[in-house]
């Protein structure tokens, strides 16, 4: 299996990874074709050799001019969507536009409709989305996997002001995406565009994975800090045979806790790096009734998670085992009811899509916002959605 792995230590941005996708081996001109696909105003990228800390890298510039078009989440939706790019890096590009909205939209408390791309460069970040998604198309790794992601601290100037550092949509995009982050440096390491690029484009998160090492690609950032290399690399290869770690169950009976408090314990784990975490009702001897907690995590999430049991429930000890994982294709998209969009979740078994989940929250808005009962809008939308796949 093909395999690639992001280094993200010195964080990530849009330019760096267009610089590492050209070092591990992507044609500039691909992805350089992919933004023209999109027909808006003319933008160009430059490739040349750059060194941060003595260390050789790619450093990508990407040359547009002031956005005159309308760059709201839905109009960027329509572009990708419309273009004659192919199915997988318009999937992968929306992907990523879909994170970086939501992320914006929950940061500064507007409808997804209403986010403006101007806080992260109009056509800078559609340049660095639609680029790198060529490139990961080329790249052609069957599975992506990235370390913690340095994202930087201190403070930033954007077009409301001072923002502080991590900019509220990077934790946001690395949140929803199950990404271990880390501040280490008093700079802006990591741009909102860099976490989506990553939040799209890996499948998990950890060391570098066992693999036979056949491409190295370092993108350089545009400035050369003291603290660290301001490199982002891509490791390509063949994957080894040595086993990676499995999924984790962590279970623990509780009889003891005020119901009321279990929606903020569940809520808690699933911050802490929980995939899944459900109750199950018990009765226990002397014939108390109780809850057994059910977590599901990564290998490298179960530290936290049991910190996590035992400070917002009345545990006192826990069992956990290891268990095998099927998990079908996912990929993420959005339809239209009556104006209001809505988040769909596609499963795939090949290239059959098998099941259709609507996004609660966003149809419960759209039936508040339409004042129709929830089951129709979510009928409604998953009509949509299955139209949508055919």
């Amino acid at each position: 299996m093909r395999v690639a792995w992001l280094d993200c230590a010195a964080g990530a941005s849009g330019d760096m990874f267009l610089g590492a996708l050209a070092g591990a081996g992507v044609d500039l001109a691909v992805m350089q074709g992919a933004v023209d696909a999109l027909g808006t105003e003319p933008i160009r990228l430059s490739a040349a050799a750059a060194k941060r800390h003595g260390l050789a890298g790619v450093k990508v510039d990407v040359a547009a001019p002031e956005a005159k078009a309308d760059r709201r989440w839905r109009s960027i939706r329509a572009v990708i969507e419309d273009s004659p790019l192919a199915d997988d890096v318009k999937a992968r590009s929306l992907d990523a536009f879909a994170r970086l909205a939501a992320a914006e939209a929950a940061s500064h408390g507007i409808d997804i409709d209403d986010v403006h791309f101007h806080e992260v460069g109009a056509l800078d970040s559609i340049a660095d989305i639609v680029g790198a998604s060529a490139g990961f198309a080329v790249l052609g790794a069957e599975r992506v996997t990235a370390s913690t992601v340095t994202v930087g601290g201190g403070t930033t100037r954007g077009s409301h002001g001072s923002i502080p550092l991590p900019a509220p949509a990077v934790l946001r995009v690395l949140s929803a995406a199950g990404a271990p982050s880390v501040g280490a440096v008093p700079y802006e390491a990591c741009t909102p565009t860099g976490a989506a690029i990553v939040a799209a484009n890996a499948d998990a998160y950890g060391e570098m994975p066992p693999m036979v090492v056949d491409e190295v690609g370092v993108g350089a950032g545009g400035r050369d800090p003291a603290e660290r290399a301001n490199l982002l690399r891509i490791v390509v290869g063949r994957e080894t045979g040595a086993a990676s770690p499995r999924p984790v169950v962590i279970e623990t009976n509780v009889d003891d806790l005020d119901p009321r408090l279990w929606p903020a314990a569940l809520a808690a784990l699933l911050e802490a790096g929980a995939s899944d975490a459900w109750l199950t009702p018990i009765l226990m001897k002397k014939g108390r009734p109780a809850h057994t907690v059910h977590v599901l995590c990564r290998a490298e999430a179960v530290e936290s998670v049991r910190s996590a049991l035992v400070r917002h429930t009345t545990t006192i000890g826990m069992r956990s085992y290891e268990i095998d994982k099927y998990a079908l294709e996912r990929r993420y998209t959005r339809v239209e009811v009556d104006g209001h969009e809505i988040g769909v979740k596609l499963a795939l078994d090949g290239d059959e899509v098998v099941n259709v989940s609507i996004e609660y929250e966003d149809a419960a808005a759209a039936a508040a916002a339409l004042a129709r009962p929830l089951k129709v809008v979510m009928a409604q939308a998953t009509a949509a959605a299955s139209e949508l796949n055919g």
